[in-house]
């Protein structure tokens, strides 16, 4: 495999980033869907809600991560949440992750960010082990939570 190369996906990225959001998806106990991920990804890309970069060999997708810009009251300034990093079954630990990371982390510097956050799953242990190595602090102050508005 060539050494893959980290770049900005457009919405013509689409079609080829689908599976592999679908399965990141999966990973996370959701159905799969192929139609939904495309049309996710197509409203993101188009919209301009969001900054995905994906990594990329020998013509395929290996992986990608997805930033949402926002802003932090506190500190009055910009922030991006690094909410999605997938990497292929086939291709992990082998330093695509860190790739995507490291390209999520200039990216967000370049663009005057005095932050990026992210959360992961509690039973996500590799994911942690990489987020730690590349610096990342685990927050033990804040809790986190979540209200549904779907209906039942």
């Amino acid at each position: 495999m060539t050494s893959p190369a980290i770049r900005r996906a457009a919405p013509a990225d689409v079609d080829a980033l689908a599976p592999l959001f679908d399965a990141y998806r999966r990973f996370y106990e959701q159905p799969g869907d192929i139609a939904l991920a495309s049309a996710y990804l197509h409203d993101r890309l188009e919209r301009g809600e969001s900054v995905i970069f994906v990594a990329e060999a020998d013509g395929q997708l290996l992986g990608f991560c997805q930033l949402y810009p926002t802003w932090c009251s506190v500190a009055a300034a910009r922030i991006f949440v690094l909410y999605d990093l997938f990497v292929d079954d086939g291709v992990r630990r082998s330093g695509v992750g860190r790739q995507l990371m490291l390209a999520a982390q200039a990216f967000g510097r370049d663009a005057g960010a005095v932050r990026l956050d992210l959360g992961t799953a509690r039973t996500n242990v590799r994911a942690q082990a990489l987020y730690e190595s590349l610096g990342w602090q685990r927050d033990d102050i804040y809790l986190t939570y979540n209200l549904s508005l779907e209906s039942d």
